[in-house]
């Protein structure tokens, strides 16, 4: 899937560039057709092809205005950082509506960015439109209509959103967290440079995407800085030597979407790589690079990264503690859910789909993973703490594996019910309310034994070794996070 989202964004952005530029746009409109394909292929994510076309269709709908309000606003600091700040809070809170929130909210916060990239102003925003909407088209054709392998793959099960309120709401903290931090970096920003500030602020919008917690986002830091001093090392070597050389230059800006695409979801510091290293092409494009930029470059992330250090650690915080807690005890719950379907499929209910409940355990694993990732870093201090966390995920990996096993089992016509089935499923119920439930009490269960009605024996050693994991998770999850001892997680 990565390989062909990183082949798919070349085409689709290479296209996208290449109408531009036959039916003759400016270069700076030929880079934002780039930037608005390649935003398109990137951050629309929603769970159905045809939702995704909705909202391919709506991100101009709320660019187009933030592209007219940020080229008018060039000569009026106060107003323009305003405003930034403005379309940053909302593009965050966005976030609350699902996956369309969220990309609307970063092709909204990119419009601005990308003016200030390309000190684009109003006499240029009908080319503008035009190489956007020309982008697009042509993204969307290669997306839905020549490669849309989308069609050919389930659905990804999404988790439902817990329903929660005010500051609890993950969303609206962070459009607080994320305002304040740009705000501060915004300040910093301008001290360093006047005409390259906006760096900053897109350095604490990235770091802020798909994070929940006070670790993570740490972590997210480092890997941005991390990734964009790597960059820029390879930047000095390369970029800085192409000195915008057209041909040269457009082939290594596809190395770098591919890279970009193909790295996003296994390493952010990767990516960071990428984006660096395509930003220094851009800007040698724009006759613009040199050492001195790509010093400043790294000097904006620095600070965009502390300031949001700063908010995260002052304003609203929200330890990792407590999130991994949360995410935990959702994965828990749907290895009863899972359970408890496999049971029903075996007892006959034609209704019942463990293999769905699987496909959304898996997902909120990677999401405990995600959460747990500032203890299990390498150069996380905290050595009692990330034993624990490994300890936590060794335990939902065995989980989810016998749970996959107990799914298949279940989907053999020829598999018959069990009592004794119903009976271990009531006591991964029990165990499941004991992990999530202060001061509720389990019982240990018996061990299975006998060779008669193999798939039934079979089942219920799957579910036996589930209820196992989750008595051993009692421990990791029941200490407290301040005891240097236990090293809860």
């Amino acid at each position: 899937m990565r390989l062909r989202s990183g082949l798919r964004a070349v085409l689709g952005i290479g296209l996208a560039v290449t109408l531009s530029g036959l039916v003759g746009h400016s270069l700076a409109a030929a880079i934002t057709a780039g930037l608005a394909a390649l935003l398109a292929l990137f951050t629309v994510a929603d769970s159905t092809v045809r939702k995704q076309a909705v909202t391919t269709v709506l991100l101009p709908v709320v660019g187009f205005p933030v592209l007219a309000l940020a080229t008018t606003l060039h000569e009026y600091s106060w107003l323009r950082d305003g405003a930034f700040l403005a379309v940053v809070c909302a593009g965050v809170y966005a976030r609350r509506w699902g996956p369309r929130g969220h990309a609307l909210g970063i092709f909204a916060f990119m419009s601005f960015f990308m003016t200030q990239f390309l000190h684009a102003v109003p006499a240029q925003l009908p080319e503008l439109y035009a190489a956007v909407l020309l982008a697009l088209a042509a993204s969307s054709t290669v997306r839905f209509g020549f490669w849309c392998y989308e069609r050919r793959v389930p659905p990804p099960v999404v988790p439902v959103a817990e329903p929660t309120r005010g500051l609890a709401r993950v969303t609206t903290r962070q459009a607080i967290q994320a305002t304040v931090a740009s705000a501060l970096a915004l300040g910093a920003g301008q001290f360093l440079s006047e005409e390259r500030w906006y760096w900053a602020v897109g350095t604490v919008w990235w770091i802020f995407v798909n994070t929940t917690s006070r670790g993570e986002t740490l972590v997210r830091g480092f890997r941005r800085v991390a990734g964009t001093l790597t960059g820029i090392a390879v930047g000095l070597v390369v970029a800085v030597e192409l000195d915008g050389a057209p041909v040269p230059t457009a082939a290594l800006v596809a190395v770098c979407v591919f890279g970009i695409f193909y790295t996003a979801a296994v390493s952010y510091t990767w990516m960071m790589l990428a984006v660096t290293l395509m930003a220094g092409l851009l800007y040698g494009l724009l006759g613009v690079l040199d050492h001195d930029l790509l010093v400043l470059r790294l000097a904006e992330t620095g600070v965009g990264a502390l300031g949001v250090v700063l908010a995260v650690l002052i304003v609203l915080p929200v330890s990792t503690h407590a999130t991994t807690h949360a995410w935990v005890h959702r994965a828990v719950q749907c290895v009863h859910t899972c359970t408890a379907d496999a049971a029903a499929r075996l007892a006959g209910d034609p209704d019942a789909d463990p293999a769905r409940s699987v496909a959304e355990l898996e997902l909120l694993l990677g999401r405990v993973r995600l959460s747990l990732a500032p203890l299990v870093h390498p150069l996380s201090p905290l050595r009692g703490r990330k034993d624990r966390a490994r300890q936590v995920l060794a335990l939902l990996d065995d989980c989810v594996r016998d749970v996959r096993a107990l799914a298949r089992i279940a989907a053999d016509a020829e598999a018959s019910h069990d009592a004794r089935l119903t009976a271990a499923c009531w006591r991964v119920e029990r165990a499941v309310e004991a992990l999530t439930t202060p001061g509720r009490a389990y019982e240990k269960d018996e061990v299975v034994t006998g060779e008669e009605h193999a798939a039934e024996v079979t089942a219920l050693v799957h579910v036996h070794a589930i209820v196992r994991a989750l008595e051993q998770l009692a421990a990791p999850l029941s200490a407290r996070p301040e005891s240097s001892s236990a090293g809860s997680c």
